[in-house]
C-alpha cells in the first residue's frame, strides 16, 4: 500500500531530548527541596513509564512519598522549554532531510507524542523555525489522551485527523512503547534507537536503523495485527 504520511514521535526520535529532560527533572527536584537524583541508569528504567508527570508519581510511590506531581512537573517543563529555546537540543541526523523530502513528494507530516504540547512547540520552533507548526497536518500530545503509549490512543487520534488508514502511514519511533503503540494503531514503523532506548526489543519493527541519515528505503512491511 502506498505511504501517504509520515508520523513522528518526538522525544528521542526528532531529537535526543531525554538527557535535557533528565537534568531538568533533577533541577526541579532540587528547587522543591527533594533529595532525588535521577542518574542515567535510573532514568533509563523510569522511561518505561510514559509521561513525565506519571514518571514522578511512580517514583514518589516507590519511595512512599506524597508530593505535588503536577506543580513539580510544571516547573520541570518550564526549565526544559527554557533550555530548548536557547538551543540546547538539535534535531537528530537525517530528520531535517527526511522532512524536506516528504514535503517535496507531497506526503502529509504528523506528530504523535506523550510529551506536553508546550514542549513540542518549543522544540519545533527552536529547530524548524517559528512557523514550524503548519508543516504538520496533525500534532497530538500528552494533553490529548487519557492513556499514554504503549496505548495507541495518541496515534489513533493522529490517524483520525489525517483521515487515513494506518496502513497508509509510516511511523518513526525510538522506543519499545512507541513501537507497540504505532503497530497497534495499524501503522508501519521504522525505529531509530536513541541514547536511552538502544537496549530495547525492536524485533516487531519493519526496519531498525541507527539514525535517519543512514541509507534506507521503504521497508518490506510486515503483516499488521489489530
Amino acid at each position: 500500500m502506498t505511504i501517504l504520511a509520515l508520523v513522528f514521535d518526538v522525544d528521542g526520535t526528532l531529537a535526543e531530548t531525554e538527557e535535557c529532560h533528565r537534568t531538568c527533572f533533577n533541577q526541579a527536584f532540587a528547587e522543591h527541596g527533594l533529595e532525588w537524583t535521577w542518574d542515567r541508569s535510573l532514568y533509563t528504567r523510569l522511561l518505561a513509564v510514559t509521561g513525565g508527570r506519571e514518571r514522578i508519581v511512580h517514583y514518589a510511590r516507590s519511595r512512599g512519598q506524597d508530593i505535588d506531581a503536577a506543580s513539580l512537573h510544571a516547573r520541570k517543563t518550564e526549565l526544559y522549554n527554557e533550555r530548548v529555546r536557547k538551543g540546547a537540543v538539535t534535531l537528530r541526523p537525517g530528520v531535517m532531510n527526511l522532512i524536506d523530502r516528504a514535503r517535496r513528494e507531497g506526503l502529509l507530516l504528523a506528530i504523535g507524542t506523550t510529551t506536553s504540547r508546550r514542549s513540542v512547540t518549543a522544540l519545533l520552533e527552536s529547530t524548524l523555525g517559528p512557523e514550524a507548526g503548519p508543516i504538520f497536518a496533525s500534532i497530538r500530545t500528552g494533553e490529548d489522551v487519557r492513556r499514554k503509549k504503549p496505548d495507541p490512543e495518541v496515534y489513533r487520534l493522529v490517524l483520525s485527523d489525517l483521515a487515513l488508514d494506518g496502513r497508509c502511514c509510516l511511523c518513526i519511533e525510538d522506543s519499545r512503547n512507541g513501537l507497540v503503540a504505532a503497530r497497534a494503531a495499524g501503522m508501519h514503523t521504522v525505529v531509530t534507537p536513541s541514547l536511552y532506548t538502544c537496549h530495547e526489543d525492536f524485533s516487531d519493527a519493519d526496519l531498525v536503523i541507527g539514525d535517519l541519515s543512514m541509507p534506507w528505503s521503504a521497508p518490506e512491511f510486515r503483516p499488521l495485527t489489530s
